[in-house]
This record gives C-alpha cells, sequence and structure tokens, in this order.
C-alpha cells in the first residue's frame, strides 16, 4: 500500500479530505484550530512538493445549504496556520470549482465548501464522489474524525482512485497509535476507563481484555460495579440494569488475568456543585443523599505504581466530574501520572471526547504520546470495528 511519502506531488492535483469540523464562536471566529493544525503536515508536504492541495471537509449538521455552516468562515484562520493563501471554492461539484481547480498554479491551496450541502455526501452517493473526483489526480485521506462513516468523500471516492491514494500523515499516525495499543508487544498494557456508563464502554472492553494487563475503572460508571459487589453507593449514579454485565467484565477479567483497580474511596458531595459539602469516604460507604464524584487520595495512591510500571497506556475517560473545579484533582492527578511515565518512556495514547478536554483544559496535552483527533473513530477502532474510510484506502 503507497503511502503519502511514496508519491511525486509536482504538478498533481491532490484532492485532501481533511476534518475541520472545528467550533466557531457567535461572531465565526475559530475558537479550537487544532484540528487545522493537525492537517497542517499533509497539506504542506503535497505543496512544497509542487501540487495543488484540494482540499474537502464538512462543518458541522447543516441542513442544506446554510451560511453559518459555510466553510469561507474558516478561511483566515486556515490561512494563518498554514502560512499560506488559501483560495475559497464556493460550491464542492459544478462549474465554479472546474474553473477554480483548471486555474490554480502548482503549489496553491483550495478549499472547497462545505460538503455537506450535498445531501448526496451523507448518503454515500457513487454519483457525488465521481463528481469530487475529477477534481484530482490523487486522493488523500487525513480525516480521521470520520473515518468511521461510510460518506462519499470518506469511503466511495477513494474507488476512483485505485492506484493513487493514500493516509496522510494524521490519519496513518491515528492507526499506528491504536494498533500500538490493540497488538503491542510491550507490557504491562494498561486500560483507563472513566466517563458515567458501563454500556457506552462494553464493546470496548469485551474486545480489548485479551489484550491488557490492567483495567482502571473511574468515572461514574465506578458505581455499578460497587453496587453489583453489594456496596452502598447513596445517590451516586449507577446503571441498575448493567450490574450483571459487571460482575460478567470481572469474571472475564479474572479469567484472562487482567486486574481490574476500582477506586477505594471517593469525594462525596451532597449535591452536583462547586458550593457542595463534600468528604472522603469508602466507595462502598457513601452515605444515602450523597453522590461519590471524584476518587479519593487512597485510590491515587495506589493507582500510581500502576501507571508508573506500564509500558502501554490507554486513557478514555476522566475518574471524575473534571469540569467542576472542586472534583477535578483525581483527574489532573492521573493525568500528570500518565505524563510522568510518558516521560520515561511509556506510549500514552489519550482519546475520547472528555479525556482529550480533560487533558487541553490542564496543559497536559503535549506530555502524552498521542491525543486522538477523533472520538467516536477512535472509539470503533478500538471496538474492533473496520472503518469505512480506512477500509477504502487500504483495499485496492
Amino acid at each position: 500500500m503507497k503511502t503519502i511519502n511514496d508519491f511525486d506531488f509536482k504538478d498533481k492535483k491532490v484532492l485532501i479530505r481533511v476534518d475541520f469540523n472545528v467550533p466557531l464562536d457567535a461572531n465565526f471566529n475559530v475558537t479550537d484550530a487544532n484540528r487545522i493544525e493537525a492537517a497542517k503536515p499533509t497539506i504542506l508536504k503535497v505543496v512544497q512538493a509542487g501540487g495543488t492541495a484540494i482540499l474537502m471537509s464538512h462543518l458541522g449538521r447543516p441542513k442544506g445549504v446554510q451560511d453559518q455552516f459555510s466553510l469561507r468562515h474558516i478561511v483566515a484562520k486556515t490561512e494563518e496556520v498554514l502560512g499560506r493563501p488559501v483560495i475559497f471554492v464556493e460550491d464542492s461539484v459544478g462549474s465554479a470549482v472546474e474553473a477554480a481547480v483548471k486555474n490554480s498554479p502548482s503549489g496553491s491551496i483550495l478549499l472547497l465548501e462545505n460538503l455537506r450541502f450535498h445531501p448526496e455526501e451523507e448518503q454515500g452517493s457513487a454519483d457525488f464522489a465521481s463528481k469530487l473526483a475529477q477534481w484530482g489526480d490523487i486522493y488523500i485521506n487525513d480525516a480521521f474524525g470520520t473515518a468511521h462513516r461510510a460518506h462519499a468523500s470518506t469511503a466511495i471516492i477513494a474507488e476512483f482512485f485505485p492506484e493513487n491514494k493514500a493516509f496522510g500523515y494524521l490519519l496513518a499516525k491515528e492507526i499506528e497509535s491504536i494498533h500500538k495499543v490493540l497488538n503491542s508487544t510491550d507490557k504491562p498494557v494498561t486500560a483507563v476507563l472513566g466517563g458515567s456508563k458501563v454500556s457506552s464502554k462494553i464493546t470496548i472492553i469485551e474486545n480489548i481484555l485479551d489484550k491488557i494487563d490492567h483495567m482502571i475503572i473511574g468515572g461514574g460508571m465506578t458505581f455499578t460495579f460497587i453496587k453489583a459487589l453489594g456496596g452502598q453507593i447513596g445517590s451516586s449514579i449507577c446503571e441498575d440494569d448493567k450490574m450483571e454485565l459487571a460482575l460478567e467484565i470481572m469474571r472475564k477479567a479474572k479469567e484472562k488475568n487482567v486486574q481490574i483497580h476500582l477506586p477505594v474511596d471517593v469525594i462525596a458531595a451532597d449535591a452536583f456543585s462547586n458550593d457542595a459539602q463534600t468528604k472522603i469516604v469508602k466507595v462502598d460507604e457513601i452515605p444515602d443523599g450523597w453522590q461519590g464524584l471524584d476518587v479519593g487520595p487512597q485510590t491515587l495512591a495506589l493507582l500510581k505504581p500502576v501507571i508508573k510500571e506500564s509500558k502501554i497506556i490507554l486513557w478514555n475517560g476522566p475518574l471524575g466530574v473534571f469540569e467542576l473545579e472542586k472534583f477535578s484533582h483525581g483527574t489532573i492527578s492521573l493525568g500528570n501520572d500518565i505524563a510522568e511515565a510518558t516521560q520515561s518512556g511509556t506510549f500514552s495514547l489519550v482519546g475520547g471526547g472528555d479525556s482529550v478536554a480533560a487533558v487541553k483544559q490542564f496543559g497536559l496535552e503535549s506530555k502524552m504520546s498521542y491525543v486522538s483527533t477523533g472520538g467516536g473513530a477512535m472509539l470503533e477502532m478500538l471496538e474492533g470495528k473496520t472503518l469505512p474510510g480506512i477500509a477504502a484506502i487500504e483495499n485496492n
């Protein structure tokens, strides 16, 4: 399979599917340019080699053509990040695009209008994909955030480039990082799974149990396990209908010699608020009317050596309600421990919306080996699913 380094881009028109689905404020200013930054190496590789980069992306979930979802709002920020002018084209198919592509000199960057202004994009229309395909000699997919969607620009279009397609640097790095976790020969491998619900993590747990040595469970889903084990959880969040499943996970883990680490103490609060009264209690002795909102100091002390000794760490989900400052300490402490381990040679992969938000909020992003750009896509890969956008490049 060809990589981006196998192509001569000189005088070639290169269609690049990027994920520029970035957040905008009320004045249409980009508030987080990370996804543009992430695609920069791939785009610059093409234009510095004398090719024309034709960027395709979606933005939001428009219903037809809606100005607030126009990609023209991100042109200035894209130019700032790339350090080069960007030509905005007011559609993704049709005569305006044809003229812009034809008249663009080598080394230029074009940004096509929001693909989702055409319903055929999300429908995975082969006809729409063929119209997009005619703009390029080479197709590069660098949009991990949409790799789990079988859309025209992410999966179907690759069929029109049987020999001339490749992953961009970002997408290749995402795949490599997840494979590193799932197929590691370095031991021990530790998965940190947080968040509120066992049900949202069950397929990941089932897929990774054979591949890990330690599973740290945190966040709200802790209490489904603790209640299933007979503990008193007060008013803490719990999926009563998943308690049997929690016990089954523990049985399977034991069979496979995977050590499960549940919190032993929590910061309990009498309300879901920064102003709540709090106290440290044992995880299975939470009084009525109180709820566990963060892990306690004893738990953090027990987790520290597990993190320190790990060679590979997957972090998916916070340990507590980190959005409230009063209950952010457990997540920050764990993040610092993972950062320290990373500095000593551990490979750390952070993925899933809340974990990514946490490492960004607490200034830990640069201290991790890799922070994934695609929440849903990463989770599906961890579940063992084949992603259409990846399969389309790998298959000839």
